[in-house]
């Protein structure tokens, strides 16, 4: 088993009886329909569909958990909380409270989302999982750029401040991950997001990319034409033309 401890995301809790069907209103993906054992990659766009976070969703006893990216985390929130209106719904920050492992290379007999003494363990690939929590005991020896890669592999995209409002969720291959679903209903950016699917107006694509040795790009540096979306160990994901 190897673990890393996870600092560059943070956490919203998203509670309230309206909590479920505030954030199908609000993210590309199908959340009246999300089972509490599984947890969902979507996206919340602007009304020109470009992307302002990626996140994780997790059901909780309460509500939802969203993972993001945690440089985002604070304004999310108060963004988010602009759309709440008269519904039943309590946006919180809890990147500073709860702590954050990514576990790989281990085997769990466990749902996708398992709660246990309030903290959640997440499966989100192939013997890979993230577990959220207060003080958390796993003793985790690797770094948090060894997970950063795990995901850097998986082709799973973290959109962070250097790269909030710049891609359309087909250009971070959203709809290949499960991210999209077109057929809820509206969402901002939902037309354009459509239009983009249906008319094939996607000319931008993420691909997973080795950079040259000793060139270091972070998250929203230009490459080959394109935009780093993340990197670690020498190898990224970048958004380039088709």
């Amino acid at each position: 088993m190897e673990c890393a401890r996870l600092n560059r995301y943070g956490v919203l809790a998203v509670t309230g009886t309206d909590a479920r069907d505030f954030l199908h209103a609000q993210l590309t993906n199908d959340i009246a329909n999300l089972p509490a054992d599984r947890a969902a990659l979507a996206g919340w766009c602007t009304a020109k569909g470009r992307l302002l976070a990626s996140m994780l969703v997790i059901p909780s006893p309460d509500g939802f958990l969203l993972q993001l990216a945690r440089d985002l985390a604070p304004t999310i929130a108060k963004r988010l909380a602009m759309f709440v209106f008269r519904s039943k719904v309590k946006i919180s920050d809890e990147s500073a409270t709860l702590t954050q492992a990514g576990i790989w290379e281990i085997d769990w007999p466990i749902p996708d989302v398992d709660w246990k003494d309030g903290a959640v363990t997440v499966r989100v690939g192939e013997r890979r999982f993230l577990k959220i929590g207060k003080g958390l005991a796993e003793s985790c020896a690797q770094s948090e750029e060894a997970w950063t890669l795990q995901e850097i592999r998986a082709g799973r995209p973290l959109i962070s401040a250097a790269t909030q409002d710049q891609f359309v969720p087909q250009m971070v291959n959203f709809e290949a991950l499960g991210a999209i679903n077109f057929q809820k209903g509206c969402y901002p950016g939902q037309e354009i997001v459509a239009r983009a699917q249906y008319r094939g107006q996607v000319k931008r694509r993420m691909t997973r990319v080795e950079l040259p040795k000793g060139v270091e790009l972070k998250a929203g540096a230009e490459f080959q034409g394109g935009v780093i979306v993340d990197s670690a160990a020498g190898e990224a994901l970048a958004v380039l033309p088709v």
